[in-house]
């Protein structure tokens, strides 16, 4: 690497992986007994560090970087960007940290990881779990110091993780009388002082003002998305959910009218009532009524994927990768609707594991058919996150392993749920799965109008050429009236949807702007491969080279692609 960048980048690490919780989601395995400090003092010391850092690295004379050097340069300064858009921005004249309650996260993450994706002996995580469940007072009387007015949707969300971290615990101590963990009185003591404060802080947190005032405005939401590396104005993403929504919505349509017919249903059958039909044909079997029985339908789904993929050669594979198969933990569940993945560590040596959260409760069992495994595994396994991620964690480029490109990320794997059922995938349900895919992936259109309507307070982003009222005034009631009219989601599912879509600003957007821009990408691989080519063999290069892009924003990855898809398809 240019010796002007390298000790810059050998920073940039430092400072990402001082924050004890960054150490965790990125493999590192020392220190992790740590919580991360909450005070604004600790944050403005970051900030400052990363200030310095930035303007360094925007002194550095880009023409004499190569292309990957130039690309690495791009994803640092866009990583620092974004730290410090958190830390500077402000709404309801406070910062993002005073209006944001986050124990839940720090404590329930950092010991669902140790205890789940954490290749060291029992007793070391042990240790760690015991050093943070000891520190989790401190933590709690400096986080509740903190707050000022915090948004009222985050602050019962935060109470909903909180009661799913006593569970936890229990695994922990089970895990620890298992092994027969020699201080295993010094866990129990923790636990005990650790659940008493979490108590006391839930208390304190219930008894603080909150309001329901969420948006940042349109000046700062374009600061975010230029930092994530989002090129398209703010109406442009606007118009591209327009447009998705209607052609998603016909393409329903005709399957609907086909489907109706095939089961001997009134033509007039609306979409939503045909689902409900073939939820009901499709239910997984659930013996006993045990939930968890639905996991071993996804096991067997990801393995029928597998054999497709291997017999077609259609993806490259890692050498050495696992895929855990979960139910989603309590203390996770109020922000995970349906299914998620949490990726490989990526600078963990060893096997890239991926761990696939499924939240299970009988609302939820539509969410979890015959017809709807098949995508959630494309999806979030292979070819899906899983296969996407752990090709990226094993990238060569420090600063791609610390990005997380959400738009690339989800682009990859809305494009792959078409793409599997294109080449043939169950092919004896290709309607049936083609119609809950669709009438599932229409999510993806309100999801941008949602992410900017919460993130500018602009109602207008609303509407996106759906006949629903969304003027009421609580902006969680007007989005969930949206949401429903698109995809007809369990009330369950739209309220675990819209929570997550608050706190995490620009990534609901993201899928739809992702899937728009792979598929614009494939289309111009397709039109530049030589004449006489197999389309499968421009797909298999457009999959090489995507996946040995590592990770970095879609319009920056569209940049390269078609370049290095055209060579990959040539080395063949």
């Amino acid at each position: 690497m240019n010796a002007s960048l390298q000790p810059l980048m050998d920073e940039l690490f430092a400072h990402k992986v001082s924050v004890p919780i960054n150490r965790l989601t990125l493999g590192l395995l020392d220190g992790l007994g740590e919580l991360t400090d909450p005070r604004a003092e600790a944050e403005e010391a970051s900030l400052r560090a990363a200030r310095s850092l930035l303007e360094r690295l925007q002194a550095l004379p880009v023409e004499a970087l190569n292309e990957d050097e130039t690309i690495d340069h791009t994803l640092a300064v866009q990583l620092l960007e974004q730290e410090l858009f958190w830390g500077e921005s402000r709404f309801n004249g406070r910062s993002h940290l005073q209006q944001t309650p986050m124990a839940g996260d720090e404590l329930g993450d950092g010991v669902f990881l140790i205890l789940t994706n954490d290749p060291r002996p029992a007793e070391q995580r042990l240790d760690d779990i015991v050093a943070r469940l000891q520190a989790t007072p401190d933590f709690l009387d400096k986080m509740l110091r903190r707050l000022d007015t915090p948004v009222a949707r985050w602050t019962a969300q935060e109470l909903q993780k909180l009661d799913g971290l006593p569970s936890l615990h229990d695994t922990a101590l089970r895990l620890a009388e298992e092994v027969g963990y020699p201080r295993l009185d010094a866990l129990r003591a923790a636990r005990a002082e650790a659940e008493a404060a979490i108590s006391r802080y839930a208390e304190g947190l219930r008894a603080l003002p909150t309001t329901p005032h969420l948006h940042i405005g349109v000046a700062q939401t374009e600061r975010l998305l230029r930092a994530k590396g989002v090129t398209l104005s703010l109406d442009a993403l606007h118009n591209l959910a327009r447009r998705f929504v209607a052609r998603n919505a016909a393409e329903v349509e005709t399957l609907r009218a086909r489907l109706v017919r095939r089961y001997g249903l009134p033509d007039d059958t609306p979409a939503e009532a045909l689902q409900d039909e073939l939820n009901a044909r499709f239910s997984v079997e659930l013996p006993d009524g045990r939930l968890e029985a639905a996991l071993d339908a996804y096991e067997a789904e990801h393995k029928q994927i597998l054999a497709f993929i291997e017999a077609r050669d259609l993806f490259p594979m890692p050498q050495d990768h696992e895929l855990r198969i979960l139910r989603t933990p309590p203390f996770m569940a109020p922000l995970i609707p349906a299914g998620a993945m949490m990726p490989p560590p990526p600078f963990r040596a060893g096997t890239q594991t991926s761990l696939v959260y499924l939240t299970l409760s009988e609302a939820l069992r539509d969410e979890h058919t015959t017809l709807s495994i098949p995508a959630m595994m494309v999806h979030e396994g292979i070819p899906g996150h899983h296969l996407q991620l752990a090709w990226a964690a094993g990238h060569p480029s420090v600063v791609r392993r610390l990005t997380s490109a959400n738009d690339q990320a989800e682009g990859w794997t809305t494009m792959l749920e078409d793409w599997m059922l294109d080449q043939g995938y169950r092919a004896e349900l290709a309607d049936e799965l083609r119609f809950i895919t669709k009438r599932d992936i229409a999510r993806i259109g309100p999801r941008v109008a949602i992410d900017l309507f919460f993130m500018t307070g602009e109602r207008r982003f609303l509407d996106i050429g759906v006949d629903v009222d969304v003027s009421d005034p609580d902006p969680f009631v007007a989005a969930g009236a949206l949401l429903r009219a698109v995809t007809g989601f369990v009330p369950e599912r739209v309220e675990a949807e819209l929570g997550w879509y608050s706190l995490n600003r620009g990534v609901p957007l993201s899928y739809l702007l992702g899937n728009h821009l792979v598929w614009e990408s494939k289309r111009q691989l397709a039109a530049a491969a030589p004449q006489g080519v197999d389309p499968l063999d421009v797909d298999r290069a457009f999959h090489r080279a995507f996946l040995n892009l590592g990770s970095m924003p879609m319009a920056l990855a569209q940049q390269v692609l078609v370049a290095r898809g055209i060579a990959a398809m040539e080395a063949t």
